[in-house]
Order: structure tokens, then sequence, then C-alpha cells
């Protein structure tokens, strides 16, 4: 019997929760809010950073795009090996027609501490695309805000501004732009 009636009150406080969530009318709420985030499904913290001429620019500011957010460095060995690669990526899908966006972009944060270092790798490996820094080295804040511990590192965002993708090298990153381009 105890049972029975721990199941009931729980059974009717669930109700009671739903009607409150969905405005009094006994149906929750259709449209979620999507939580900032790190993990697949979750809204991207917002970044903004100075890009080598000095101006701000918001990841912000590329909403209704899909968006490469590239976590990368002058002096990383890796990074500069993986950059034909995005720039390749950049070159095919930049222009492409996307099933719910407006073109892709590629929003590079550079854990550079040298401006110097950082511009003229942006010149040798031709990233052609946004690119910001705000100088700090492993104590960038856009590394902080998105627990990039290693590089390369990469989020793949939609035109939302949601992360639809982690992490994605070679052809993979190309695999990934590709499900998004309309047939």
């Amino acid at each position: 019997m105890r049972t029975i009636g721990f199941i009931l009150t729980i059974t009717m406080l669930l109700t009671s929760v739903g009607v409150f969530a969905g405005g009094g009318d006994g149906k929750t709420s259709e449209v979620a809010e999507v939580q900032v985030g790190l993990n697949i499904g979750d809204k991207a913290p917002e970044l903004k950073f100075k890009n080598p001429d000095g101006k701000e620019i918001s990841l912000s500011s590329l909403k209704g795009k899909v968006v490469l957010i590239d976590f990368w460095a002058s002096w990383c060995r890796p990074c500069r090996m993986e950059n034909p690669n995005v720039v390749e990526a950049y070159k095919k899908f930049n222009k492409s027609n996307f099933k719910d966006a407006k073109g892709f972009e590629i929003y590079g944060v550079s854990l550079d501490k040298s401006q110097e270092q950082w511009v003229n790798a942006i010149k040798q490996d031709g990233l052609n695309w946004v690119n910001v820094s705000d100088l700090g080295g492993w104590n960038s804040a856009g590394a902080a805000t998105y627990g990039v511990r290693s590089i390369p590192g990469n989020f793949l965002i939609d035109a939302n501004g949601v992360i639809i993708a982690k992490n994605l090298r070679g052809a993979n990153l190309h695999a990934e732009l590709q499900k998004l381009v309309s047939n």
C-alpha cells in the first residue's frame, strides 16, 4: 500500500509540475529554451575578440551561417598541419548552399601570445576567414570559455548558434559540412 501511495504522490507531483511549466493550461511547453553549454545540442557560448587589425568581432555576428570555431596557434605543429585541410574545407563550402543556413564561415581563435607570429601564420597558411585572439596564450579567455585544453580543437555550430559537432579533423570535417549542404 505504501508503494501505491508513493507512486500516486509522485504522479500528482509530476502532473502539477507539467501544468506550471506549460503556463497553467495542463500542457507542457512545446518550445524548450536551448541552454548555453559545450555539449552537442547546446547553444555555443558567445565569444568576442579582436582581429589582427584591432576590430572586435563577436561570434554572434555570424548568426545565420554554419560556423566552425577553430582553436589553434602559430606555434602548434599539429594545428599548422591541419590548416591545409581547414583551408580546403573553407574553399569548398564557404559559397555552398546550405539547407538551413546562409553560408559557411570560420571563426579562428588563436592561442598565440605574439601578434607578429599570429599574423605571419595567418598569411603563410592562407587563413582567409575571421581570425581573432586576445593574445593570452593558454590563458586565452576563449579557450577557458570552451574548456579547450589541447589544440587543434573545434566546434561546428549551426545557423542558430547550436553546437552540432566537435573536434572534426581531416575528412570528418568535410563529411559533416557535406551533410548540411542542400542537394
